[in-house]
């Protein structure tokens, strides 16, 4: 019997290979310089047009990759928020639908001037031992592939089912947007006020009952790493989790997330959410519990 050769989806290569570029701080120049190639080859390679595996091996050991993650053979990991936050962007651009679990409320659903506090967040919670131009790096580029992610958003409005944990939302009310704690009194009573704006929008979104965005709120603990499910015209899927957070006390620099179209992965992480949002409060119930947190804290 003649074994059918495997395919492979090699504009999501591509997509990958500028992820972990970005994850490594290099430029479209520098692969270029090191490969001995022209930087047309390399835009091209980041577009989905590849035509030797010898060019995915050199890649893959440049970025310090595997090239199995690289091709993204099932399951693909990332060390790196910059790079992780990058496949997001570009899942999301082609997804019709967004499963998520955020600690405590999805980026997507926030204001915008949240991302003004997550860029302080991200600033205090860097140890000052660690302080310097790669903790800055990691932090701008972050910014920048969150304000991007926020921009694609609001054009492309993929439909969203969020799930969002009332434990996490009285933390998140009680210590606030802070990147750490022993602010002064006065930043950290603005702070405060801050989150209370966040999840007053979340409360008028459960009010509103917005088209293509559906709010569980679940009085249970919700797993501590932030899960996504993105599906795509067609029925692929690929499930989402991560160790990053952007909510208070962020986490940008450790941890291993990963992405993957495994159908077991899928399916249980499918079925955790499901499970989840039927029990769930929705609409002006869970508007009732995130206010009574409001009223509390």
């Amino acid at each position: 019997m003649r074994k059918t050769a495997p395919t492979f989806d090699f504009l999501a290569i591509g997509e990958r290979l500028r992820a972990y570029r970005m994850a490594r701080g290099l430029r479209s120049e520098d692969i270029a310089e090191r490969l001995e190639i022209s930087r047309a080859a390399v835009y091209k390679l980041e577009r989905g047009e590849i035509i030797k595996i010898e060019t995915l091996e050199r890649l893959a050991a440049l970025l310090e990759v595997t090239l199995p993650m690289l091709m993204g053979v099932e399951s693909e990991y990332h060390d790196s928020a910059v790079s992780y936050f990058e496949r997001m962007r570009q899942l999301e651009s082609r997804s019709t639908r967004i499963l998520v679990n955020f600690d405590p409320i999805s980026f997507l659903l926030t204001s915008d001037q949240y991302q003004n506090y997550l860029r302080l967040m991200l600033e205090e919670s860097v140890p000052e031992e660690l302080s310097g131009e790669s903790s800055q790096r990691i932090n701008s580029e972050v910014i920048k592939i969150l304000a991007a992610r926020r921009k694609l958003f609001e054009v492309h409005r993929p439909s969203i089912l969020s799930l969002i944990s009332l434990r996490q939302i009285e933390q998140f009310l009680h210590h606030g947007l802070v990147g750490r704690i022993g602010l002064p009194t006065g930043v950290q009573l603005e702070r405060k006020l801050a989150a209370r704006a966040e999840v007053e929008r979340i409360i008028e979104v459960l009010n509103n009952d917005p088209i293509g965005v559906q709010v569980g709120i679940v009085a249970d603990a919700l797993p501590s790493e932030t899960v996504q499910i993105f599906e795509e015209p067609g029925g692929q899927q690929h499930v989402a989790m991560s160790p990053f957070r952007l909510g208070q006390f962020p986490n940008v620099r450790t941890g291993i997330a990963t992405i993957t179209t495994s159908k077991d992965a899928v399916a249980m992480y499918r079925g955790l959410i499901e499970r989840l949002w039927m029990t769930s409060a929705k609409g002006r119930e869970g508007a009732r519990l995130l206010q009574a947190s409001l009223d509390c804290s």
